[in-house]
């Protein structure tokens, strides 16, 4: 039986367009050519922050983030960066009984953008305040020692093949997949998703028919 249920962020329940615009602006480079280039490192089994390097070798990300900030022009999640079925979707688990949480790879600053929004969980934690990210086991641990439940009781839902559903499966937790966001339509299909996801869904909407049955 699953008790709790934690949401990964960027294209399971916000859209990144927005922020990867910001960044391919402020490198100077177009929107496409910063998420062909993610797109090809992620493929090949790296991180997505080698993109940022072969655009611009050497470069620091945390004090990049702080140079956009400081400009102006640093991050921002609003409401209509939410996909439209996050807020039905969440209420619906929450009415349920569903203790639900949310916890991703993303900064303190997002954190605090994510509670801005008032969502209808109970917990928002993000891998710059644990100081540790995805795909590392001990995120995972976090998330379990998060969530109420046993691990086999606490669902992580998420977009990433290596980022979310094998490290979670790893951990103990069950897990779906969500498919959207280029990761999603990517490994929706993949036999590693096969073999470790509980289930592969293409909305939010579908979890507590899901959960209920």
């Amino acid at each position: 039986m699953i008790r709790s249920v934690v949401f990964d962020v960027g294209e399971t329940l916000i859209k990144d367009d927005r922020e990867w615009g910001a960044w391919a602006d402020w490198l100077g480079v177009p929107l496409n050519t910063l998420s062909g280039l993610v797109g090809a490192v992620t493929a090949a089994g790296f991180n997505n922050a080698e993109a940022f390097q072969l655009i611009r070798p050497g470069l620091d990300l945390a004090a990049e983030r702080q140079l956009r900030e400081q400009a102006g022009v640093g991050e921002r999640i609003e409401e209509s960066d939410l996909y439209p079925d996050v807020r039905d979707a969440l209420e619906a688990l929450k009415a349920s009984g569903y203790w639900l949480g949310v916890a991703g790879n993303q900064t303190d600053r997002a954190a605090e953008l994510l509670r801005r929004l008032t969502l209808p969980v109970d917990a928002i934690a993000t891998s710059g305040e644990w100081g540790v990210a995805k795909p590392d086991g001990e995120f995972f641990q976090k998330v379990a020692e998060l969530a109420p439940g046993e691990p086999h009781e606490i669902l992580y839902v998420g977009d990433h093949r290596d980022n979310d559903i094998v490290p979670a499966r790893a951990a103990g937790l069950r897990s779906a997949l969500i498919r959207r966001g280029p990761w999603g339509y990517l490994w929706a299909s993949d036999p590693i998703i096969r073999e470790n996801a509980d289930w592969v869904i293409d909305s939010l909407a579908e979890l507590p028919r899901l959960l209920a049955s």
